[in-house]
């Protein structure tokens, strides 16, 4: 049987300094970090002693990669949070990467956290900005989008546990047309596009002009739509960890859910040989173009049997094969619910895709922008416009163009913000990422660095004290909690734990 689809996000953020626009955005980033580890005592560091960003999952190291320093060895921020997350500088952006979840449900609500903290962050690291003019104070702006416009792109990855016994070629195959296709579900939106193209004004996905190549290593050259990343953090004989790059940053909570539930159906269902042989792209790179290139979602892609389908027939394809096996008792618990909502979205973006205003973030941002259009008169290259495509990310919850659309009720929401304000300072229950949490909690002084899977001590040792948490499912709050409560200090955890 598939083995349990352990899950999470990773997010780089826009950031600029309104009031200062020569202001580096690396400095910008480490101040938003900083601010949030020092003021509030989160921070720990990252330990890199098992991350090797060359391992290939096609079987080799790549030779000849730039590799990239560890964040430390360059002075960036990077620390791991009580929640279970990682919170750090990535290239020139504050990147918030979830704790590992067990369902979809649960990684909104800790994928939500992390714009939260980065609001709280923002406030934080403004106050270290040095003195401008009084009357307009600089201050950090923090965008939750993948482009800034003028050709810069950064990224939102998914990572997903999945089974080392199922072949990498045949994730590929599985994956080409239904991360192409999936898009017009999940895509965030927005103005223009890459290629100087006068008949797109306005596209589905941030994301897909970027993407040069079907498979590949690389995340910031030549994107691949199959990240070839092989770096599971658990353990490596049993585990895989797909990390997948060609998806946007959403806001919309729907969005992030179906995303992340229907992915890891697929994945489940893949392993479980569920799966035919899929509708294989003649050319899946400019399909996945042409399918972010066309609101109307009629466009059809070829096939390399020569047929002609729209991106809704490529998703109806994995639906229709999703519901068989979660009817023979195949499926995850959850799955039922994200079955009803990938149905529902996908029957009205089949019927009317614009009927989603308020459920999906393509269609939600891009009514907003119509009626301005509409209204004031303006031109898709306008400025204004401009300017409320990438306000419509802003984080802050008082400002935020989604914020306040949710704040008056106009989009769909699926967890509570008792909920999401819970997950900003613990971690969840049912993963590793809770003995984590706890631990980062109680023993802070004691704890030298953390990773995803080891925590490492200082207990006053003539060496330091490694903890292995190499099965992302073990170490929840059923396993751990009464030994991290009654253990009033490190030294007394690590001999229960020895015991």
């Amino acid at each position: 049987m598939a083995i349990t689809k352990y899950l999470g996000t990773e997010t780089e953020f826009g950031i600029s300094v309104v009031g200062r626009p020569d202001f580096n955005p690396v400095l910008a980033s480490s101040l938003v970090v900083n601010a949030y580890a020092a003021e509030g005592r989160h921070g720990t560091r990252w330990d890199y002693e098992e991350e090797n960003p060359l391992r290939d999952a096609r079987g080799f190291t790549q030779p000849g990669a730039a590799e990239t320093a560890p964040e430390e060895d360059v002075g960036l921020a990077n620390s791991i949070l009580t929640n279970g997350a990682r919170f750090y500088v990535d290239h020139a952006h504050p990147e918030y990467s979830s704790p590992e979840c067990s369902n979809p449900r649960d990684a909104v609500i800790w994928d939500k956290a992390g714009e939260r903290i980065l609001e709280v962050a923002a406030a934080r690291a403004a106050r270290s900005l040095p003195v401008g003019d009084p009357d307009s104070p600089s201050r950090v702006v923090i965008t939750k989008n993948n482009t800034d416009g003028k050709g810069a792109a950064y990224g939102m990855h998914e990572n997903y546990i999945v089974d080392r016994a199922l072949p990498f070629g045949e994730l590929t195959r599985q994956l080409i047309p239904y991360f192409v296709s999936r898009q017009v579900l999940v895509g965030s939106g927005r103005i223009g596009n890459e290629y100087g193209l006068s008949d797109v004004p306005y596209q589905i996905s941030q994301r897909a002009d970027f993407f040069e190549v079907e498979v590949g290593l690389e995340t910031t050259l030549k994107r691949p739509i199959i990240n070839t990343r092989d770096e599971p953090h658990a353990d490596p004989e049993r585990y895989r960890r797909l990390h997948v790059i060609v998806g946007d940053a959403n806001m919309i909570e729907v969005c992030t859910y179906l995303k992340l539930g229907a992915t890891a159906l697929v994945l489940a269902m893949a392993e479980d040989r569920a799966l035919p042989p899929p509708p294989t792209l003649a050319e899946p790179v400019r399909a996945i173009h042409a399918v972010s290139h066309d609101v109307s979602c009629t466009r059809t892609v070829t096939l390399e049997d020569g047929r002609e389908l729209r991106a809704v027939d490529l998703q109806w394809h994995y639906l229709e094969h999703a519901r068989k096996y979660a009817e023979e008792g195949r499926a995850p618990e959850w799955a039922d619910d994200v079955l009803a909502t990938w149905e529902r979205l996908l029957t009205a973006i089949e019927d009317d895709p614009l009927s989603l205003d308020g459920v999906v973030d393509w269609v939600t941002k891009y009514q907003v922008l119509r009626r301005y259009v509409e209204r004031d008169g303006l031109d898709w290259e306008s400025s204004k416009l401009k300017l409320i495509d990438v306000q419509y990310h802003d984080v802050r919850q008082d400002k935020g163009l989604y914020n306040r659309l949710a704040a008056a009720g106009r989009v769909e929401q699926i967890v509570t913000e008792e909920e999401i304000a819970h997950a900003v300072h613990n971690p969840p229950s049912d993963t590793r990422a809770y003995f984590r949490g706890r631990c980062l909690e109680k023993y802070r002084e004691q704890v030298a660095a953390a990773g995803w899977d080891a925590l490492i001590f200082d207990v006053g040792a003539e060496t330091l004290q490694r903890v292995p948490m190499m099965e992302p499912g073990r170490g929840g709050a059923d396993m751990t909690a009464e030994l991290i409560d009654r253990s009033d200090t490190a030294e007394e955890l690590l001999a229960a734990l020895r015991r």
